[in-house]
């Protein structure tokens, strides 16, 4: 009988053994805690209430864009049709996040469950590849319409904007694809507080309880080949336009084309600024920077159509065209 019940505690022992050392193997986390805004219970309500109003000028000023490029023929042209899209992305891009955040002002206990987090990895991810792209097809068609004016329409034709498109989408999911599932592959075994107000990937895998210093460096790879070489081709495509708005004789000629990209490179710079601050180091030295993370998902994306109307007197005068038809 000892002789049993020593082999069965021996039995129960590595049983417990085995559960033990599997345990980090696995995920244990079944939602996720932010903590990225500690606000005092009477402030909450009025941060409330800035980001809605920020998030309906984002929501208004975008769809407006969408509106008058579509509504006006005089705007079916690549610069336009590529705005569009950009506006359509940033509608997108934001309200991954926004709503959430907006919904978390208002309960107690901030909280998403493993799905939803994954879930909000993977399209945030997927709209900021698409707009990094964009923007680099964007900054192609300015280049083409300054240093090959003449050129311009057989270059830029429907049947390569539509292409151009096609494959920032494509690279998109690719890049999406990657990335989640690289987050996926790590063991959550706790804590489970995420130091932002949405799922991201630096904050989330400071949370993996293994070592990730592999999987942190190919994110890293992988977010930078993004980020950086969008960056550098917008640069290069921009210091082209430079030597040639230089060879234009005429003031009026330099100030027209100067004006033209000028709305493009700022929402550039405004854009890939945090995004490569923010991706293009290890997630270790990741220190939660709420005003960069903020200004990248909400304020970004609802400057982009304050700044392109407002430089834009094409897009102004087609607004006003649209909203006075629409009154009479």
């Amino acid at each position: 009988m000892d002789a049993i019940h020593n082999v069965s505690s021996y039995q129960i022992n590595v049983q417990n053994s085995v559960l033990l050392s599997s345990s980090c193997n696995i995920t244990e986390v079944t939602e996720f805690i932010f903590v990225g805004f500690n606000f005092n219970p009477s402030l909450e309500y009025f941060v409330f209430f800035i980001f809605l109003l920020l998030y309906i000028l984002l929501l208004s000023g975008n769809i407006l864009i969408m509106l008058t490029i579509r509504g006006d023929y005089r705007l079916h042209n690549p610069m336009y049709f590529f705005l569009g899209k950009l506006s359509f992305i940033d509608l997108c891009y934001s309200s991954v996040t926004v709503p959430k955040m907006l919904l978390d002002f208002l309960s107690d206990r901030k909280t998403i469950s493993f799905n939803g987090c994954i879930t909000q990895l993977y399209f945030f991810h997927f709209f900021a590849c698409a707009e990094c792209f964009l923007f680099t097809a964007m900054a192609y068609d300015r280049y083409v319409a300054i240093c090959k004016p003449f050129q311009y329409s057989t270059i830029m034709s429907k049947r390569l904007c539509l292409w151009m498109v096609a494959a920032t989408w494509a690279i998109a999911f690719v890049h999406s694809n990657i990335q989640t599932t690289l987050t996926m592959g790590l063991p959550f075994c706790g804590p489970n507080e995420i130091n932002s107000f949405f799922c991201d990937i630096p904050p989330l895998i400071r949370l993996a309880c293994t070592d990730t210093t592999m999987i942190d460096a190919m994110i890293v790879a992988n977010s930078g080949i993004v980020s950086l070489g969008c960056f550098v081709s917008v640069l290069i495509s921009y210091i082209g336009i430079a030597q040639a708005i230089c060879r234009i004789r005429t003031v009026e000629g330099r100030r027209k084309s100067f004006s033209t990209c000028a709305s493009h490179l700022t929402v550039v710079t405004i854009f890939f600024g945090p995004c490569v601050f923010i991706y293009m180091r290890p997630s270790k030295t990741f220190q939660s920077d709420q005003v960069v993370i903020v200004f990248y998902t909400v304020i970004a994306p609802m400057l982009n159509p304050i700044i392109y109307t407002l430089r834009n007197k094409e897009v102004k005068t087609s607004m006003a065209k649209l909203w006075g038809r629409k009154n009479k």
